[in-house]
């Protein structure tokens, strides 16, 4: 497939993709696709298990097994930082030039959660492969949403030069936190991560790929109308929103941002660090 044919494809794709994602929905959504408890008001929710009060602190507070713990905000390492920027830099340059990225890397981010769980299920336990994306730092999120929508209509190859540009700025990106949506959580379909995360807001990422990083992080999801969200949390939800639009095309409404702080991460590489712990580093080390 030439390059000219691959772009091509790819928007091709979208709206196929935004019919396939309502296929669930429209075929089994039903009285067993929701919990015990119910989140929303009025087409609402507001995450009351994860307390922000002490952000600027970098702390965060959330009530986990129904205990609330605090916790302080961490910087993934130089290794994680390296790897992730290099892999997201190498996936633009293949979009480029019509070759079809590997399904693996930084992007795709498998995101285990558990505390509630669905009717259908009597597991809390869930993993969901989600798409992963990056937090500009608080002071660049305007200049970052400015810079989307001033280049919104560009052709491919250019957008994913401006994408780039952002990860080749080591002091653009918060690598603090990690980015997604929640793409399917509605009043009537909800998903097993919303549930978990709206009762129990923890969750681990796994990357497929070596060297293999897993990153534990408390779990922030915002609606599009919630209110009490920090400033700086409805700009990323707008941020991401526009990231996700700016790749694949226009979307009905605004989803829902997963937003996630990290508090540790592990090196998993087999043969090498097979699971140690490298941020925070342990008191020996």
């Amino acid at each position: 497939m030439d390059r000219r044919s691959f772009l091509k494809a790819v928007g091709f794709a979208t709206p196929i993709m935004l019919f396939l994602g309502k296929i669930p929905r429209l075929l089994w959504a039903g009285k067993w696709e929701h919990a015990t408890k119910n989140f929303w008001k009025n087409g609402d929710f507001v995450q009351e298990t994860v307390d922000m009060s002490g952000y600027t602190k970098g702390k965060i507070k959330a009530k986990i097994d129904g205990q609330w713990q605090e916790f302080q905000i961490r910087e993934a390492s130089k290794e994680f930082i390296k790897w992730n920027t290099e892999k997201r830099i190498e996936f633009l340059e293949k979009i480029k030039t019509g070759t079809m990225p590997s399904l693996g890397g930084p992007h795709s981010g498998a995101v285990a959660t558990y505390g509630l769980g669905r009717l259908d299920s009597k597991f809390t336990v869930n993993n969901a492969i989600k798409g992963i994306g990056l937090a500009p730092k608080d002071e660049n999120i305007d200049k970052a949403i400015n810079r989307l929508k001033e280049t919104y209509e560009r052709p491919m190859p250019e957008k994913m030069d401006i994408l780039k540009s952002f990860y080749e700025d080591p002091d653009f990106l918060d690598w603090r936190k990690q980015t997604s949506l929640e793409l399917y959580a509605t009043p009537k379909f909800e998903t097993h991560t919303f549930l978990n995360v709206m009762e129990n807001p923890v969750a681990t990422i796994v990357f497929l790929d070596i060297p293999s990083f897993e990153l534990r992080t408390i779990a922030r999801i915002v609606h599009p109308d919630d209110k009490a969200a920090l400033p700086s949390e409805k700009k990323y939800l707008e941020f991401v929103n526009l990231a996700h639009s700016y790749m694949h095309g226009e979307f009905p409404r605004l989803y829902p941002l997963l937003l996630f702080y990290i508090i540790e991460e592990f090196d998993n590489t087999p043969g090498r660090k097979r699971g140690i712990r490298t941020v925070p580093k342990l008191p020996e080390e």
